[in-house]
């Protein structure tokens, strides 16, 4: 009858109270919109999928390969693996644990041996095989908190393979980009070295012709070189952007196959940029920030059940003979029930401290939250002027590179009709080639705008997320 009562007393006590403040999401100021925008809207550019956002059959096969083979996602996701392992590994504790054993021995004791009878005979072969069960009772909640802590860093590491998703899109787009952008301006670098070239032709023929000096030829001579070491310099770099992608791409260095002209990519006119309250559910490095608060707090629970005392049941049923053959038989059967409880009386206030730690870790995770949420605004705003102002200086280029063409045109002709110097004709040489690559420039900024745009929206990783356990809380 003891027994069962143990056994009743254990039922209702394992569903004991919880310590520690239960979590709730801090307030925080939020704006009421971007600044520049409308204050209504509700779409999100990050709504969009990255597929159709860059309508690039190239760069969305990259993208593709690129989440599929990184390290670094990779890495990520083993990293989920681990967490998930801990939080049952934590839980776990909530549960009995039952063990078997098996033992056999010979005993010899000393005639003196103090709780010997005398003429009491203990010696001889031991054998004994039993069963062992072991459960902490939670009743403070020390278990369940804990727990509860495992299964918010389970959530973070998955809001961190989130993270590494959106900054790995970013970074593919981003790098394809400055590929295409240096491709373009090695083309217009070459075709600038062809027209050198012929340059410097004209302005010796004229020269040995006696129509000129020396310094026309040889002026078009250093344009030419000063050309030539762009060219050098724009192939360093595409080869090395490609190296930058095929690492991204989970590759060795190689070469990179190319898709539409940068010039030629699509450009929303109005970007969408959603609601400042959606990038707290958006942005997963605030998320992530937020799963690591709400570990700390529930950290203050588990450390505040150690005040109180904890209470654990022991049994163990099994045989126990000195005669191996007699093993099994029921006058040889053992059983134990007991319970345990430990109540804390003195430790030089080391709970108490552990109870402070764990308080001052929760306000480091709320500030660290807090910053996390800043931050994010911060980006938003300035991919969002950012976008505003590479459009504008794309269109400024634009008219630049024109005006520039009409100028070096007037010069040619005045020079060949023998009105203006060469070095009229060089300086809208000049003037040109650096218009023409400040466009491609210019191209290539309003693109990465578009995409640092996306990633501070927090956009690329909803169409792949992983699976998450239904329940919130354990």
């Amino acid at each position: 009858m003891s027994g069962r009562w143990i056994l009743f007393a254990a039922a209702s006590l394992a569903t004991g109270c919880i310590l520690g403040p239960d979590y709730e999401r801090p307030e925080v100021p939020l704006p009421e919109g971007w600044r520049g925008l409308n204050a209504e809207e509700t779409v999100s550019l990050a709504d969009v999928p990255w597929w159709e956002l860059f309508e690039d059959p190239v760069l969305e096969e990259l993208i593709r390969t690129a989440l599929a083979e990184n390290k670094d996602l990779e890495i990520a996701i083993e990293r989920i693996e681990e967490a998930r392992a801990m939080y049952g590994f934590t839980r776990a504790d909530l549960y009995p644990k039952v063990d078997a054993r098996a033992g056999a021995g010979v005993l010899e004791l000393s005639g003196n041996d103090v709780g010997v009878a005398p003429g009491e005979d203990l010696d001889g072969e031991r054998y004994a095989v039993a069963g062992t069960v072991f459960w902490e009772l939670d009743v403070f909640g020390r278990i369940r908190r804990t727990s509860e802590a495992q299964q918010a860093i389970f959530f973070a590491t998955q809001e961190a393979r989130r993270a590494v998703v959106v900054a790995l899109v970013a970074d593919v787009a981003q790098a394809y980009m400055e590929l295409r952008d240096f491709d373009r301006r090695l083309d217009i670098a070459r075709r600038t070295l062809e027209a050198r070239r012929e340059y410097v032709v004209l302005a010796r023929d004229r020269f040995e012709g006696g129509k000129t000096s020396e310094i026309d030829w040889r002026q078009a001579e250093a344009e030419y070189h000063r050309v030539a070491s762009t060219v050098s310099q724009l192939e360093a770099l595409v080869t090395q952007t490609e190296n930058h992608l095929s690492v991204l791409l989970g590759r060795n260095p190689g070469s990179i196959p190319r898709g539409m002209p940068v010039d030629t990519m699509p450009v929303p006119l109005a970007v969408p940029s959603g609601l400042p309250s959606e990038l707290l559910d958006r942005r997963p490095d605030v998320r992530y920030a937020e799963e690591l608060l709400v570990s700390a707090n529930a950290g203050i629970g588990a450390a505040k059940a150690l005040l109180y005392p904890s209470i654990s049941l022991t049994g163990s049923f099994g045989w126990v003979s000195q005669d191996l053959d007699e093993l099994l038989q029921s006058s040889s059967q053992s059983w134990l029930i007991g319970a345990d409880l430990l109540q804390p009386i003195f430790n030089a206030g080391q709970n108490r401290r552990r109870v402070e730690m764990a308080e001052s870790q929760q306000r480091q995770a709320l500030y660290e939250y807090e910053h996390f949420i800043l931050r994010a605004f911060r980006e938003v705003e300035d991919a969002l002027v950012g976008h505003r102002k590479a459009g504008e200086q794309r269109d400024s280029q634009g008219l630049r590179v024109a005006a520039e063409r009409q100028v070096l045109m007037l010069a040619e002709l005045r020079y060949r009709g023998g009105v203006a110097s060469y070095l009229e004709v060089l300086d809208a040489q000049r003037s040109m080639f650096t218009a023409e690559l400040d466009e491609a420039q210019a191209i290539r900024d309003q693109l990465v705008s578009l995409v640092l745009l996306y990633k501070a929206l927090g956009g690329g990783w909803s169409e792949a997320q992983p699976a998450e356990p239904e329940e919130r809380q354990p």
